[in-house]
């Protein structure tokens, strides 16, 4: 059997001259150290403020987590290649990041399903959502969300990394399951079904999100409080989700019918190597942002410690 342990990928999405990759990597750079920033500050002021220790804060929170991981599945090997000649990754490392990237992703379609379901008890069953979300389900639901990811992903990593390559070219500047499946030398049927399967199971997923909402859009036009409600937390829980499956799906089309070898001009390459990697950049960088900006509670308090008041810190205290 093939010994893919010395295996090292080439990777082909950076073409681009020197002083374009010296361009890209301080807007890189640049682009993870906000990342890190905003949501290291939203956990923060949320771990703080014992008024936000609330089911919604604490899924929001791991919204963040995760956006902190897949950022920093993506930007460390990016910023290297940005200033090195080779752009090469290991077998191992490019298994390691495709666990990584794949777990962000599962984790962020479960925890947007879960903070539906939030979000429905507290609008459509606001008399028994104290009851209904109990701090122990809060937590069985978080594990719930990363067993589930981690299982997803381990499987088909596995069902990979089974697979003899013929190939060592990756035209993109990270690493996916499916190019690594592309340079299969065997029938790859199996991997197939299972990422149909995958599909199915998020699908589904985003079914439940969008029978949620239907009826958080009913609740929310019976009574104002519920609109009030609706506006403040479910309009950027809407935008989060709008954002990253709309991404995914460009970078998934793409990858399976668009065609692509490694050539082209530098400036579509360019594009392509932006929209290829959004659902990586953007839903990190936006969802502390929307969030901290919809919610009242979370703004006030980022507001007030930013400006250092002495009653914030003894409240804090």
């Amino acid at each position: 059997m093939q010994n893919n342990s010395q295996v090292v990928f080439v990777l082909h999405g950076l073409n681009d001259s020197v002083t374009n990759r010296q361009v890209f990597f301080a807007f890189a750079l640049t682009s993870y150290l906000v990342t890190i920033v905003v949501n290291v500050m939203l956990i923060v002021t949320v771990f703080l403020e014992k008024t936000l220790h609330e089911p919604i804060y604490v899924f929001l929170c791991n919204l963040c987590f995760n956006g902190l991981c897949g950022a920093s599945a993506f930007y460390p090997k990016l910023l290297h290649d940005l200033v090195a000649d080779a752009h090469v990754v290991t077998y191992a490392g490019c298994l390691t990041q495709i666990f990584a990237v794949y777990c962000y992703v599962f984790c962020e379609f479960t925890g947007l399903t879960v903070m539906a379901y939030d979000r429905y008890l507290a609008i459509c069953r606001p008399l028994r959502y104290s009851a209904l979300m109990p701090a122990r389900r809060v937590a069985w639901l978080l594990l719930l969300t990363w067993c589930f990811s981690l299982l997803e992903t381990a499987i088909g990593l596995a069902l990979t990394a089974g697979l003899p390559l013929c190939g060592r070219h990756i035209d993109k500047i990270f690493c996916t399951n499916w190019e690594v499946v592309k340079l299969s030398c065997v029938d790859t049927t199996v991997n197939n079904i299972y990422g149909f399967v995958l599909m199915f199971s998020h699908v589904s997923q985003t079914g439940l999100i969008l029978v949620s909402y239907t009826h958080l859009v009913r609740a929310s036009l019976r009574l104002r409080s519920d609109r009030k409600k609706f506006v403040q937390t479910c309009l950027p829980h809407l935008a989060a989700l709008l954002i990253f499956t709309g991404s995914l799906m460009f970078d998934i089309m793409y990858s399976r019918y668009g065609g692509g070898g490694g050539g082209g001009s530098g400036s579509l390459q360019a594009l392509h190597n932006a929209l290829a990697a959004e659902f990586l950049v953007v839903p990190p960088l936006i969802n502390p942002i929307i969030y901290g900006i919809n919610l009242h509670q979370i703004r006030t308090r980022i507001l007030q410690n930013l400006s250092h008041k002495p009653e914030v810190h003894k409240a804090l205290s």
